[in-house]
Formats: C-alpha cells, sequence, structure tokens
C-alpha cells in the first residue's frame, strides 16, 4: 500500500506527503484550539506548522537541485512527520560531490535564516532572545529560530543526517568507499543511542528520530557493502537468461501457468521481438480478479523503463532496482532482449563470489621453508 500522497512537482520533481502528516496536522490544529476554544489559535499553530515543512521543503530542495548540478536526478521528495527526504536516482561518484550536494540543505535554511531576519531588522521586530523562542515571540521570529535548529541539527555528524554524510565524504577523501560508510554510520547509531536516551527524559519524538537515524545508517553500510562488492562487475555476469517472454496477445490463464511453474515473478512482454511490456505478478493478479483468465496480457502490462546494457557496470544498476516498484531491471543489447536482472539474483551472486573468495582464501597456503632434513643436508654440501 501506498501511503504518500502526491503533494505537486516543482522543477520536475514530484513532492510527496506521508499520510501520517496530515495527521499530525490536525493534532497540532487540535492542540491549539482546546485551551481556549480558538480557531484563530488554531489555524495560526496549523500554519506555523505548515511554514516549518516548507522551510524543509526547501531544504530538501536545495539537496536535489545540487545533485541534479553533478548530473544526479532525484526520483521524489517526501515530506514526514519527522522530516523531508529528498530521493536521489543514484550515490555521488566522487566524495567532493557528496560533500557539497549535503551541505546544500543546511545552506538553504541559513539564507531562510538572513531574508527572515533582514524581515525583522526592516520591520523593527526583533524581541529578546531570552523571552522569545519556538513557543513565544512573533510568527516571523519563531521561524527564524527553527531554520537555525534545522541547520544545527542536520550537521550533526550522525549518518545518514546532513552531517554524517558531510563526515562520510571527507572520510571517503581517505578511505575506500565502504570503510567511510562504516565509520560514520558507527558514529550515527552511537548518535541513535544518545537520541533515545535523551528522549526518554525529554522529548518522545526523539525516540522516532532515533529510530529513523539507527535504520538508516544500518541500510547505508549496507547499500556500501554490496556496492563495493559489485564493483568492476558487469551486468552480464548476474543476469538471468533462462526466461519466458509473453506477447501482448498472451492470456492471462496462461501467464498465471508460467508463474505457478517457475520462480519468475516478472515477465518482458514482446512483439515481433521488440520489448513493449512487463509484466509483474502483482498486476497478474488484479487482471485475474477484475476480467479472469481471458483477458490479454497488454491491458495490464506497463512499459518497461528499468533496462540496463549487459557491460554497463552492475553497482550502477542497483539503484534502478530500488526505485518504486521495481522488481526486475530487463537487459537490452541494442533493442534486443538478452536478460533480466533481479534483486534476487544479485544477492545470490554477491553470496557465491564471498563464498568462492573464502574458498580461495582457506587453500591459499603460506610459503613455508623445506623440511628440516632437506635443510641439514644443504647445510652438509655447504664448503667449510
Amino acid at each position: 500500500m501506498n501511503w504518500n500522497l502526491k503533494f505537486g512537482r516543482w522543477f520536475g520533481i514530484d513532492v510527496q506527503l506521508h499520510f501520517t502528516f496530515l495527521l499530525l496536522l490536525a493534532l497540532i490544529g487540535l492542540a491549539h484550539w482546546l485551551p481556549d476554544r480558538s480557531a484563530t489559535a488554531a489555524l495560526v499553530g496549523m500554519a506555523f506548522f505548515v511554514a516549518v515543512f516548507f522551510c524543509v521543503l526547501l531544504h530538501e530542495f536545495g539537496h536535489a537541485l545540487v545533485a541534479r548540478r553533478f548530473g544526479i536526478g532525484t526520483r521524489d521528495i517526501i515530506l514526514l512527520p519527522i522530516g523531508g527526504v529528498a530521493r536521489l536516482e543514484r550515490m555521488p561518484d566522487r566524495p567532493v560531490h557528496e560533500f557539497w550536494i549535503a551541505l546544500a540543505g543546511p545552506a538553504v535554511n541559513v539564507l531562510v535564516m538572513l531574508g527572515l531576519g533582514a524581515w525583522l531588522l526592516l520591520a523593527n521586530a526583533f524581541s529578546s532572545v531570552a523571552l522569545s523562542g519556538i513557543a513565544q515571540g512573533g510568527f516571523v521570529e519563531r521561524l527564524l529560530y527553527v531554520n537555525g535548529f534545522l541547520v544545527l541539527f542536520n550537521l550533526l555528524p550522525a549518518f545518514p543526517l546532513d552531517g554524517g554524510r558531510v563526515l562520510r565524504a571527507l572520510l571517503a577523501l581517505r578511505l575506500d568507499y565502504a570503510r567511510a560508510t562504516r565509520i560514520a554510520g558507527r558514529m550515527g547509531q552511537g548518535m541513535a543511542v544518545l537520541f533515545a536516551l535523551v528522549g526518554l527524559w525529554a522529548n518522545p519524538l526523539l525516540l522516532l528520530i532515533a529510530v529513523f537515524v539507527w535504520l538508516g545508517a544500518a541500510a547505508e553500510m549496507r547499500s556500501a557493502e554490496i556496492r563495493s562488492k559489485l564493483a568492476g562487475v558487469p551486468v552480464d555476469q548476474a543476469m538471468v537468461t533462462d526466461f519466458r517472454v509473453l506477447t501482448p496477445g498472451t492470456t492471462l490463464g496462461s501467464a498465471a501457468q508460467h508463474l505457478l511453474s517457475g520462480s519468475q515473478a516478472e515477465f518482458p512482454v514482446v512483439r515481433d521481438g521488440d520489448l513493449v511490456g512487463v509484466l509483474d505478478s502483482q498486476r497478474l493478479l488484479a487482471g485475474l480478479r477484475a476480467g479472469g483468465p481471458s483477458q490479454a496480457v497488454a491491458e495490464f502490462m506497463v512499459p518497461a523503463a528499468a533496462t540496463a546494457a549487459p557491460e554497463e557496470p552492475l553497482d550502477d544498476v542497483l539503484a534502478r532496482l530500488t526505485g518504486d516498484g521495481t522488481r526486475t531491471v530487463v537487459v537490452l543489447s541494442g533493442d534486443r532482449l538478452v536478460g533480466l536482472i533481479t534483486m534476487d539474483n544479485v544477492s545470490e551472486l554477491i553470496e557465491i563470489r564471498g563464498v568462492l573468495q573464502n574458498w580461495t582464501a582457506e587453500r591459499r597456503l603460506p610459503s613455508m621453508p623445506p623440511p628440516l632434513p632437506a635443510r641439514l643436508g644443504a647445510a652438509r654440501e655447504l664448503p667449510v
């Protein structure tokens, strides 16, 4: 089930809201309405919450637009109750690119602070910092303080926060990518434990942030390990070459028989040798429920957007396999269908390569000196 609601599209990037964002917005409105039963207070509280997340959205667009400057697209931006996520299509190839992409988000919040500060100075609306803050003071002033908090919080060296990514980028200038990620990830998990401990005593929201940071760091470390193990491996070494194809006129009943008779979960759909789409098991089942086994595959297939070339590096293709709803990448040599790539066979390749490397290492005997008798015999032959 998709829990995200499409909110809009700017700069060619889709923006989505997680449904819990709307629930939290309603709870904030209720919390501001209850003390005095004031609709105005509820609207102001909700407006401030929306303004804060507009600043979060600008922060994420900072990441996305700088990433685009380095040739990296962004799938979408998702706004969650604990912040935003810009989902890049792939990780930067160079540490210096990741460094600037990570800093771009906090830099946007600094610019917002400067703009809000200039507004307050021109309006002579600054109040004492000691008497103001997020809970007190004017609307604009509170928003300025929130942006300052966003800058400081995001620059903490807690991977996968921006500060953790900056740390990883700096470490990767000297260390290999996987090791740099492990160091930054372990530091991030340490910070997550600290967040959890503070959250138990101060703010339960820190517990959610701690879980997000811990899981995010673990996922990044796992991804970096996979990338390091697949470095230099071309697609044709991992692709499935024994697979079934369908035609647009194939019935869903026949496709269901193919699904039951093997382990293949997605089927390329080919017309006159050309790839025209893919039918996955979910759409197959939906078609069977909607129209029965006599329906044609063409009614339920989707275009094959995720493709790769046989000579392409396998670690570059992983980003396409982790895209929304993408379980199979179709491998084309020119216009000819030659294979399929799934996460299952990528995982199997990693396991097989690991076993073979261990087997080779165990049988690689160290060089030993000759046996003792031979050494003694050689010594007796030396001239006196």
